[in-house]
């Protein structure tokens, strides 16, 4: 099988790009199913993600990292303040900035939605699949870490 390029398994191996896209698609949305993040936005998410990866910020650098203006980073900031997810604190260094942080109970939240995932894939994958298969998985897994890893 070739294309117009000549390349020999071009198209199966366009196919399986789509199949694994969407199949890694539809894993997201059901792993993001068991993580209760209740009402939250994609957007709110986000801001508690870059917070909990790169630490406390100011509004205007997660604006900034997350391609918002800042006007809507303080909208989705307000809505965090006031359900407990982040607080502020003045900038030691500009007092005119809030530096924002992730409050304990926000680090419990991400904790206990990622275990409640770790939780649903584990017994899934115990459930649906024979130890044959979940050696099969074990090998895709390392296939997929190649087309990730640097």
């Amino acid at each position: 099988m070739s294309n117009s390029s000549g390349r020999p398994g071009s198209a199966r191996t366009s196919a399986l790009a789509e199949d694994m896209r969407l199949l890694i698609g539809k894993l997201k949305r059901r792993l993001r199913e068991q993580g209760d993040h209740g009402d939250l936005t994609p957007s709110q998410t986000a801001v508690l993600l870059r917070l909990e990866k790169g630490g406390p910020a100011t509004v205007s650098s997660l604006a900034r990292s997350e391609g918002m203006r800042p006007q809507s980073m303080s909208s989705a900031i307000a809505a965090l303040e006031a359900a407990g997810l982040v607080r502020g604190a003045p900038d030691p260094d500009d007092g005119r900035q809030t530096i924002m942080s992730l409050t304990d109970a926000c680090r419990e939240r991400i904790r206990a939605g990622r275990a409640a995932r770790q939780d649903w894939l584990s017994r899934t994958i115990t459930a649906r699949l024979s130890p044959p298969e979940q050696d099969e998985l074990a090998a895709a897994v390392r296939l997929l870490k190649r087309l990730i890893d640097d």
